[in-house]
C-alpha cells in the first residue's frame, strides 16, 4: 500500500511543522513534527509566501514555458527577479500555474529539511491542495492555515482581504470530511511543483545489479555467438581448401608421366612444363618472338637457327643494310630477350652476321 506524507511548513520561523499521511487517496493520520512511518515527501509552502498566477503559454518544452513564466512575472512582480523563483506548473487546456517565491525562503525551507534528514519529491503552495472550483471560490484550512482557491488564483485567507478579492463572486467553505477526500487527489498530481531550476530534486544513482548481470550474460552470448561464426567459416575454409588440394593432386596426376609418385605437384608440375618446352622460355616462345621480330623488319631474314641446350637460339641474320640489322636486334629485346649480337660482315650483296637469343 503506497503512502504519501505531506508536510506543511510553518508560515513564520519558529513555527511548527505539521503533517498529513495520505492512503488510499484520504487522510489516514496526522499531527505535529516530522511525518510518521515511510513514503514520499511532499512539502507544503505556506499560501502567504507564494504569489500565483495562471497565464496561457504555449505548449513547449519546460525551458521555454519557464522563460517566459519569467518574463510574466517580471511584470506583475516589485522583487528583483534575481532574488525571485519562477517555476511554472503543467499545461491545463492552455493555462498554466505560475508560482512566484523568494528564492532565499525557498532554500531555507529545503535547507531546514535536508538537516532533518527530509527530501521532499516535491513543494506545492498550499491553497493547490483545495480543488478547482467550476466558479467562484473555495475556502478550507489546511493543518491550521486558512486558504483560499479561485480559478486562475490562490492566496492565504485573511479577513478583510478574502472578501476584497472574491467581491460578489460565490464563497463555498470546505469542511475537513471535505477536503480529507480531495487531498488525496491534489497530493497524486499537484498543479504546481516548485521544485524546479536550481531548487529541482537532485536523483540519486543507484547501480542496478540485476540490470548488470543481464547486460554480463547478453555480452557473453554476443560473444559466443562471434567465436561460432568465426569456428563455422574456418571449417568452411578448411573443407575448401582440402577440396582444392585434392583437386589440384587430380590435375597434376593427369600431368604428369603415368606411373611417377606424387611428392609435390607444384614443383613436378614445373619440372614436368620446363622439360616439355625446354630451359629458359623454351623453344616454341622464343622462336615464335624471333619470327614475329623478323615479320616486323622488312628487308630481313634468317638464315640459320640452334635451339642451345641451354635455352639460348643462335640466329644466322641476313639484312639488306646495317640498320636493318640494329632494328632487328631491338625488336627481338622488345618482347623480353637479350640479344647479343656478333659482327655483321657485307657478302653477296648482303650484310649477314649472329644473333644469340636469351630469355632475361
Amino acid at each position: 500500500m503506497s503512502a504519501t506524507n505531506l508536510l506543511f511548513l510553518p508560515p513564520g520561523e519558529g513555527g511548527d511543522y505539521r503533517w498529513m499521511r495520505i492512503e488510499d487517496a484520504r487522510v489516514a493520520a496526522a499531527g505535529e513534527g516530522l511525518p510518521q512511518g515511510d513514503g514520499e515527501v511532499i512539502a507544503v509552502a505556506p499560501a502567504d509566501a507564494v504569489s500565483l498566477h495562471w497565464a496561457e503559454i504555449p505548449a513547449r518544452s519546460t525551458a521555454q514555458a519557464a522563460a517566459a513564466a519569467r518574463l510574466l512575472a517580471a511584470e506583475v512582480s516589485a522583487a528583483p527577479m534575481d532574488e525571485l523563483h519562477v517555476a511554472v506548473g503543467e499545461d491545463d487546456a492552455g493555462n498554466r500555474a505560475i508560482g512566484i517565491v523568494n528564492r532565499g525562503a525557498m532554500a531555507r525551507w529545503l535547507n531546514r529539511l535536508a538537516g532533518m534528514g527530509v527530501d521532499p519529491v516535491a513543494v506545492v503552495p498550499a491553497p493547490l491542495l483545495l480543488p478547482r472550483p467550476d466558479q467562484g471560490y473555495v475556502r478550507g484550512s489546511l493543518a491550521g492555515q486558512g486558504v483560499v482557491r479561485g480559478r486562475a488564483s490562490g492566496f492565504a485567507d485573511e479577513p478583510g482581504f478574502t472578501e476584497i478579492v472574491t467581491g460578489d463572486d460565490p464563497l463555498a467553505d470546505l469542511d475537513a470530511d471535505a477536503l480529507a477526500d480531495m487531498l488525496g487527489a491534489a497530493a497524486a498530481a499537484p498543479a504546481l511543483d516548485l521544485r524546479q531550476g536550481p531548487f529541482a530534486r537532485r536523483r540519486s544513482f543507484a547501480i542496478d545489479w540485476r540490470l548488470v548481470r543481464r547486460l554480463g550474460w547478453l555480452g557473453l552470448a554476443i560473444v559466443a555467438v562471434t567465436l561460432a561464426i568465426d569456428l563455422v567459416r574456418w571449417t568452411k575454409y578448411s573443407f575448401a581448401a582440402d577440396a582444392t588440394e585434392a583437386r589440384i593432386e587430380q590435375v597434376a596426376r593427369t600431368a604428369l608421366p603415368r606411373g611417377e609418385t606424387l611428392v609435390d605437384a607444384d614443383r613436378q608440375l614445373a619440372e614436368r612444363l620446363s622439360a616439355v618446352r625446354g630451359p629458359g622460355q623454351g623453344f616454341s616462345r622464343t622462336a615464335a618472338a624471333v619470327f614475329s621480330a623478323v615479320r616486323s623488319v622488312p628487308g630481313s631474314e634468317l638464315t640459320a637457327m640452334d635451339f642451345q641446350p641451354s635455352g639460348d637460339i643462335r640466329l644466322g641474320v641476313a639484312v639488306d643494310r646495317e640498320a636493318l640489322a640494329t632494328d632487328l636486334k631491338r625488336a627481338i629485346e622488345a618482347q623480353g630477350f637479350t640479344v647479343q649480337a656478333s659482327t655483321f660482315v657485307a657478302a653477296g650483296g648482303r650484310i649477314t652476321g649472329e644473333f644469340t637469343v636469351r630469355g632475361r
